[in-house]
Order: C-alpha cells, then sequence, then structure tokens
C-alpha cells in the first residue's frame, strides 16, 4: 500500500503522538508499504528513509513555544503527485483540515485519529467560551474520516457522546527494550535530584503547558523535605513553573530523548502525572515499563492503565489536600517497591507491534483491500 499520513507534529518535534507515529511508520516498512509524512515544515525532510514533505509553519499566537502548518492548497498538490491507497489525519486540526478536505474531496479512504482534548483546554486557557464550538469543528472534520480512532475506552464514550461517528480504540504501546529498570544511572540520578541521591525523587515526563496542572507538585516538596522533582521537557509554561518552584528542590531538565530520557525514568522513585486532560498519557506506559509507581488522578484513561494501590496511586482531583496525601504515602519504601516491580510486571509483554498491525489492519479495511480484516477489527461494515 501507498499511506499518506498528514499530522499536526512530527519529527525532530517530541510527544506521544510522534512516538507511535514513527513506531507505526518502522512497522509499515517492514511490512513493505511505502509511506509519505506531510507535516509542518521544521526542517527535517526524511525519517529513516520516508520523505517528509514539509508545509509552511509558523508560531501561534496562544503557543508561541512549537510551530504549526496551516490549511493550504499544497496539501492536494502532495496529495495527488503521491496518489495513496489511503490517507491517515492524524490530530485533525489546522493542516489536517486541509488533509480532511482535500481527501475527501480527491476520494481517497481516509482515517483519521483523536489524540488531544483540545476542547478540555480551552479553561485552561481562560476562552471557556469556545468550548462548544471546538466540539462542533472537531467533530465536523472527523465525521468526514470512514473510521476515527482514539486512545482509551473514555476517550471513545466521550467522541460518541459527542456524536462522533464510528470511533475504535487504538491500542497501547511502548518500547519495553528501551524503557526497563535495568536502565538506572547514578549520574543521572544525581543530575535529577540535584545532588540528593538519597531521597525520594519524583519525576514528571511531558510538555510543560497549563493543562498539565504541574503546579500541584509542589504542595509535596512544601509538606516535606524528603521529596526532591525532576521535571523534563518543554514548553510555553516553563518560564512560569520556574518562578514557581523557585526556592523548592526542583531540576529543570529541557527535554530529554532516547536513552538519556530511559535513564531518568528508572533512576527516578516515582513519576507523578497530575494531568487530568489527557487522551492517554504515554508516559505512564514508559514510566512502568522503567519500574516506576505512578500516582495519577482518578479519571477514565487513567484508571485504564493504573491498578490503584497495586501499580501505583489514584487521587481524588476534587478532594482538597488528597494528591499531596497520596504522593506523601510513598514515604513508605516497602510501598513503592511492591507498586514498582506490579508496573513493570502489567507492561514487561507490551511493545508497538500489535498497535501498529492494528492500525495497518483498519488501513486496508477502509482501503477494499484483504476484507477479512473488517471482521477481524470489528468494524461495522454499514458505517463504511
Amino acid at each position: 500500500m501507498k499511506i499518506a499520513i498528514i499530522t499536526e507534529t512530527f519529527v525532530p518535534s517530541t510527544d506521544g503522538v510522534v512516538t507511535r507515529l514513527k513506531a507505526c511508520i518502522r512497522y509499515f516498512q517492514k511490512e513493505g508499504h511505502d509511506v509519505q509524512v506531510i507535516a509542518p515544515d521544521l526542517g527535517v525532510y526524511d525519517f529513516e528513509g520516508v520523505e517528509i514533505k514539509g508545509v509552511p509553519a509558523r508560531t501561534l499566537l496562544l503557543y508561541r513555544s512549537k510551530k504549526f502548518a496551516l490549511p493550504t492548497r499544497k496539501v492536494k498538490k502532495l496529495l495527488e503527485e503521491y496518489d495513496p491507497d489511503v490517507v491517515h489525519v492524524v490530530n485533525p486540526a489546522l493542516v489536517g483540515m486541509a488533509g480532511v478536505y482535500y481527501a475527501k474531496k480527491l476520494g481517497y479512504p481516509m482515517l483519521a485519529s483523536f489524540h488531544t482534548q483540545v476542547p478540555k483546554y480551552a479553561d485552561y486557557y481562560n476562552v471557556p467560551m469556545f468550548k462548544g464550538f471546538l466540539w462542533w469543528y472537531f467533530r465536523k472534520l472527523h465525521n468526514q474520516a470512514e473510521l476515527n480512532l482514539c486512545t482509551s475506552e473514555a476517550v471513545k464514550e466521550e467522541l460518541l457522546e459527542q456524536n462522533f461517528h464510528n470511533v475504535h480504540v487504538w491500542k497501547r504501546g511502548v518500547d519495553t527494550e528501551l524503557f526497563h529498570p535495568d536502565k538506572y544511572d547514578k549520574d543521572m540520578r544525581n543530575r535529577l535530584s540535584n545532588g540528593q541521591p538519597d531521597k525520594k525523587l519524583l519525576l514528571f515526563v511531558g510538555r510543560l503547558a497549563p493543562e498539565k496542572e504541574i503546579e500541584k507538585i509542589k504542595s509535596v516538596l512544601d509538606s516535606s523535605d524528603e521529596f526532591v522533582l525532576a521535571i523534563a521537557g518543554d514548553g510555553p509554561h516553563r518560564q512560569s513553573l520556574e518562578k514557581h518552584f523557585e526556592g523548592t528542590n526542583t531540576v529543570f531538565t529541557g527535554f530529554l530523548h532516547g536513552e538519556e530520557l530511559a535513564k531518568a525514568y528508572a533512576s527516578a522513585d516515582v513519576f507523578v502525572f497530575p494531568s487530568t486532560s489527557e487522551t492517554l498519557g504515554l508516559v505512564i506506559t514508559e514510566a512502568m515499563a522503567s519500574g516506576l509507581p505512578l500516582v495519577a488522578a482518578k479519571s477514565g484513561p487513567t484508571c485504564e492503565q493504573i491498578e490503584d494501590n497495586r501499580t501505583g496511586l489514584l487521587y481524588d482531583k476534587d478532594k482538597q489536600g488528597d494528591f499531596t496525601n497520596t504522593v506523601l504515602r510513598f514515604a513508605d519504601e516497602t510501598l513503592r517497591k511492591r507498586l514498582a516491580k506490579n508496573a513493570r510486571h502489567d507492561i514487561a509483554e507490551m511493545g508497538w507491534e500489535e498497535q501498529s498491525k492494528q492500525v495497518l489492519d483498519y488501513y486496508k479495511a477502509i482501503a477494499g483491500i484483504e476484507g477479512k480484516t473488517l471482521g477481524q477489527n470489528n468494524v461495522n461494515h454499514s458505517s463504511l
């Protein structure tokens, strides 16, 4: 097959969407398929032999730390030149809107995937009045596709309530060889703990943005001097966070990648995930693979990944002080070790191949290739 992937974010950017796409592309190539990526032009035009067609990108007013590509007729030209068997529009919003429009206009089978709760972000960016419009906009885009994917059962239910059509859950994946407890590194622990390796090291990994609710973690540092914090990542909220955590035992590392990131996970004691607006949170899976117990808010996507008091601890976001009290329980080293062992055990057999095969089977289904995969993936024939 010839597979066109149109995405709002790709290399050299790094996030859960990019990680998933890279794993899929490697699998598609291994299976003998041809892939082309259309993405914002960030100066990288090749990923492991796959051509990246760049679309002019610019920063936007509300999010200056990242460049986005706006809708453009160039997407039509690129699709016509490549002439794919199937088009996958990832997180359609801006350039993805052009992807949806032109794939439909040119008659290409199209799948769309939903990864980011943008309507929920309206509250964090003080524009709640746009929430209804945002749901309408994303529903309009996604309902042009023959099939929609999302990353958890909880998000699927929400999308169905918002009248998104033909929604299926895209399975989880993680690199269990890269992310492993054996990647513990003494020098990395010293770096993350700011030279205090004997203290309990809390770790946050992710984009530094208001919706991640990272500020909550400061309450733990204020309540106990047994804990130190490392924040790995970057984003528009970094300067504000550095000011917020000023005077505490907190280290900001910026982005970490590959082996360096794997060492960071394995060298920490507890992974903290205060966000309540995630569709999945790939970092949760990476932390579990690294043998890290977790603290996260009780929400649909987190409850699908974390078993309370077995692989991590879940707190009630509506209960005053529950986050702080929950993290402080990890002063108990016996509890921490038990949860850490279970976290790794639950993830040990996971990889990227199953979720990559799943989406490839969906491509074949909507393109009319190997129709037997329709039944295997429980796709509703009538909805196609």
